[in-house]
């Protein structure tokens, strides 16, 4: 490595400061603070939050002025759709389940972030939610991965095994290792290794209010994660730095993979590849889409899908007006702006493999925090009271206005969200909310298939017996006393 040159390079982009401890490094801290400016594209960073703090000021200025042409409107009607129609939603599953039938399908997992809120330092994905088995939520994906390939191939005549579902999951620096460890400890949960393949999202330098990276100590800088919408870079970076050709966007072409559906990691209700999605954008043509759900209320504290100008867009919460948020459609009485974002897309691979073209067009949004960081002057460690610097981070939904062919499918809340954001005992968005939705539908599949299930009783059903409540045949005219876990059809006899 050159040092001259790197010097030169923060010199010239304002950030020579990053060196002003380096008399005093040891040999290999220097080789470790050397290495990291290297791989920083510092250009780059400069160019990020120009145009976030440019964005963001233009935002301000729009909102304070005493005039303004409001640009964001509902969803056109042709945009959109929901899944209350039953012949509707047979098609779609028909057309979605051919995809996954013919290998054209992958899921895409965002699992960057830990537990911490809800008092663990693992990785969400390896968390129980306090379900009778205590499966963690990536065990509950991977069941039901598997048995979507085997509903496949049943539909479609495919012999045993020959359906794949490839699951690409995005962890963060924080959740890498210990996410892989989970997966070998567990066998993968019964998926084929090769079939499931890890990538890391990329990461940014924390800055000052103007623009100055922090060093988090003397030799090394401060990092965040680039947000959700970091998944588009990081498709692109290698799988591994022997194969610097081995990407996960080449990965999805040597597969052959058409569409890709990604989510979260902490919805426990997220249907994997779910055909119905897949069947819709599929016949919409659309190149990018998003599922959403009615929002409970006009003030719930959720972003919407709308359009803003011609464009399609996420709008928060708080650029809705009240008159707006309580606007409703003429015809049906629903709210205007409805359209709950639950972070759950549809993609052509032909549109991820377009959003490096527009990449650099996209603004970064900035978050304000309380970054820890050493004193330049005194060289001492700082731990802020209040917010610092800002992290800067992308998020997944920033490329729905450069899409050509955008699709938004409804879908009933209670049969398809239920995130886990709070710690236990929130009382909304935690644990055991999570765990009453999941045993909640469980019922509903139950009485669905013929059963009946006793109050108080609380039945698990493993998503290897059933994907969406298919498969339960074997229950009609039984009545359920006994609460447990099903994990074969076989075992609904010794609770009934």
């Amino acid at each position: 490595m050159n040092m001259d040159s790197l010097r030169a390079r923060y010199e010239a982009a304002g950030q020579a400061h990053l060196f002003k401890f380096w008399d005093t490094l040891s040999a290999s801290e220097q080789k470790s603070l050397a290495d990291q400016l290297e791989a920083i594209d510092i250009q780059r960073v400069n160019r990020i939050y120009n145009k976030a703090v440019s964005a963001e000021a233009e935002a301000e200025a729009e909102a304070a002025a005493p005039i303004k042409h409001d640009p964001i409107q509902p969803l056109p009607k042709e945009s959109t759709d929901s899944v209350k129609s039953e012949a509707k939603e047979t098609e779609w599953r028909n057309i979605g389940l051919e995809a996954i039938a013919n290998n054209s399908v992958a899921v895409l997992l965002m699992a960057g972030g830990q537990g911490t809120r809800l008092g663990s330092t693992a990785p969400k994905g390896c968390y129980d939610i306090g379900l009778p088995s205590h499966k963690s939520l990536f065990q509950y994906q991977a069941e039901r991965i598997q048995r979507l390939q085997t509903v496949a191939e049943q539909q479609f005549k495919k012999p045993a095994g020959s359906v794949v579902i490839p699951w690409y999951i995005m962890t963060s620096g924080p959740t890498r290792s210990e996410t892989a460890a989970f997966f070998t400890k567990n066998s993968y949960f019964g998926l084929d290794p090769k079939n499931v393949i890890l990538f890391e999202q990329g990461t940014l330098p924390c800055l000052t209010m103007d623009g100055k990276v922090l060093l988090e100590t003397k030799s090394r800088v401060a990092v965040a994660p680039d947000g959700n919408g970091g998944l588009y870079a990081a498709t692109r970076s290698p799988l591994s730095p022997e194969d610097k050709s081995h990407t996960v966007l080449t990965d999805l072409a040597k597969r052959k993979i058409l569409y890709v559906h990604a989510f979260g990691v902490d919805n426990c209700l997220v249907r994997i590849a779910d055909p119905v999605f897949l069947g819709y954008s599929i016949k919409k043509q659309a190149d990018c889409a998003s599922k959403v759900v009615p929002k409970s209320s006009p003030t719930e504290s959720v972003g919407v899908v709308a359009c803003r100008g011609n464009k399609f867009s996420v709008v928060e919460y708080s650029e809705i007006s009240r008159e707006q948020a309580e606007r409703r459609d003429p015809e049906t009485g629903e709210l205007s702006f409805r359209a709950g974002n639950i972070v759950n897309h549809f993609y052509t691979t032909t549109f991820l493999n377009k959003v490096e073209a527009f990449e650099d067009d996209l603004a970064f949004h900035i978050a304000r925090k309380k970054i820890p960081h050493v004193d330049l002057e005194s060289g001492e460690a700082v731990k802020p009271a209040k917010p610092n610097g800002m992290k800067l981070e992308m998020f997944v939904f920033d490329v729905f206005p450069y899409t050509e062919s955008f699709s938004v499918l409804e879908v009933l809340r209670e049969e398809e969200f239920s995130p886990l954001k709070n710690a236990p005992g929130t009382g909304t968005d935690d644990p055991q909310t999570s765990r009453r939705d999941l045993i909640a539908q469980h019922r509903r599949f139950l009485e669905k298939a013929g059963a009946t299930v006793q109050d108080g009783v609380e039945i698990e059903i493993s998503p290897l017996v059933s994907y969406a409540g298919e498969g339960l045949q074997s229950v009609k005219g039984k009545t359920f006393t006994k609460s447990g876990v099903v994990g074969a059809v076989e075992e609904f006899d010794a609770l009934t």
